[in-house]
């Protein structure tokens, strides 16, 4: 019995959409939400999201706040958790999502 030597898979070059797709994902910050709690320590806790984050690699984040109102630029994602967490019974956390696996191209159609 003969054996045949394994197939090499044909290289297929990336089209320019699959190209940029990937170096969007490589560059892409990562995105956060900043959460506030109060009366955690009661039978009745309550929270909400108050602001929106971009972690860039190098650290800097920019944030914004729920409302749109306010933006922060910072060296860190801690320190968004600390402006947020200033009021007295209060405590901020930071709600990180998931990169996105396989980004694409929303194409618009011309009106």
């Amino acid at each position: 019995m003969a054996k045949t030597p394994p197939q090499q898979p044909a290289f297929n070059p990336l089209t320019l959409d699959q190209e940029l797709c990937a170096l969007a994902l490589v560059d892409a910050p990562r995105i956060f939400a900043i959460v506030q709690e109060w009366d955690t320590d009661t039978e009745d806790p309550d929270g909400e999201v108050v602001a929106w984050g971009l972690a860039y690699e190098d650290g800097r984040v920019h944030v914004v706040s729920a409302g749109g109102r306010t933006q922060y630029r910072l060296n860190s994602p801690e320190r968004a958790v600390h402006w947020f967490g200033r009021e007295s019974g209060v405590t901020a956390r930071i709600v990180w999502f998931a990169p996105p696996a396989n980004p694409a191209f929303e194409r618009a159609e011309a009106a």
